[in-house]
């Protein structure tokens, strides 16, 4: 993995062929690939996504898609207990309705009219 040193200069070294890395969050480094690259190392790409890295295309500067690892199903999400003495989910109060200065329902009906 890069270090953050080597991902700000990657615009410069881009234009000498090495692969473009685009820094994503703090700590986070984000691989980029080109169309053209990935079909021709796709074995390669795919090796990386399987070791845990996400790899996003280019399709001329524009990234149009993201390779990640898959996630087996049950794996994203974990339901929980609600912790000893925690109020029924009826029990708790709603927030006071929002006071808007607009009509919605007119804001609907214009909008829909414009799609007719």
């Amino acid at each position: 993995m890069r270090s953050r040193a080597s991902a700000a200069t990657s615009c410069a070294s881009n234009r000498t062929g090495i692969d473009s890395v685009t820094s994503h969050d703090y700590l986070v480094t984000m691989n980029t690939v080109r169309i053209a690259d990935l079909k021709a190392r796709l074995s390669a790409h795919l090796r990386s996504v399987r070791r845990g890295r996400s790899l996003t295309v280019l399709d001329r500067d524009t990234p149009v898609a993201r390779l990640v690892p898959f996630a087996r199903e049950g794996d994203t999400l974990t339901v929980r207990s609600p912790r000893p003495g925690a109020p029924r989910l009826h029990r708790i109060p709603l927030p006071p309705p929002l006071r808007l200065s607009v009509d919605v329902i007119a804001l609907l009906e214009e909008e829909r009219q414009r799609d007719r």
